[in-house]
């Protein structure tokens, strides 16, 4: 689990695809010392497991193809700029949101207005997605834990502060990016409790 509470702003050292799978390695800035492999680090949002570490400060993950198909990661070049969050330990402030790393897919940014200090940015979501976002309501893109300031049918507008601007690669954003999208899984458990018709063999055993 995460918060969304991104820790540093890494960069793709190297990415070498083969025809099921795709390695990728990443360079960071953060304490890796208590690192080890199997450990989970989210990357831009994504939940990646470490495999190897290469070299000081570079860590290695295989990206499946599920997600190099729903994650911006499918595209990855060397030289990207990826916002990097460690899982959660025991102890750790919950700064954000209760975040599992599990994209559910690619949202485009549609309008970007700045706002004082601050940088309102508008992104249209697939209609599968764009259900589960609500006003006041939370979402996470790139990995960065954010609040809904407002929807319209499958658009939806979050407001940046500068701290989320000098510290995440959503700074970067431009009108036609897209970027990883995880929604609240609350919702997503509550339509399918709400959704679920037991089958026939259910019934008889109750």
């Amino acid at each position: 689990m995460f918060t969304g509470i991104i820790q540093d702003v890494g960069e793709i050292r190297l990415v070498t695809p083969e025809s099921e799978q795709t390695h990728m390695q990443f360079l960071t800035s953060l304490d890796m010392s208590g690192w080890q492999l199997g450990d989970s680090v989210a990357v831009d949002g994504c939940c990646l497991t470490i495999t190897e570490f290469p070299e000081s400060h570079v860590f290695a993950a295989t990206l499946s193809l599920e997600t190099l198909a729903l994650t911006r990661l499918g595209g990855a070049e060397a030289g990207w700029r990826v916002n990097l969050e460690p899982a959660l330990r025991m102890g750790d402030a919950l700064g954000g949101h209760m975040v599992s790393g599990h994209v559910d897919g690619l949202v485009e940014v549609m309008e970007i207005s700045d706002v004082g200090e601050h940088r309102q940015i508008t992104f249209a979501a697939p209609d599968a997605m764009a259900r589960y976002i609500v006003v006041k309501g939370s979402v996470t893109l790139n990995g960065v834990s954010l609040t809904v300031n407002h929807v319209q049918a499958n658009c939806f507008t979050v407001n940046l502060i500068p701290h989320t601007l000098s510290h995440t690669n959503l700074a970067a954003l431009r009108e036609g990016t897209v970027v990883n999208l995880e929604t609240d899984m609350m919702g997503r458990y509550v339509e399918r409790l709400l959704s679920y018709v037991p089958s026939t063999s259910d019934m008889e055993n109750q």
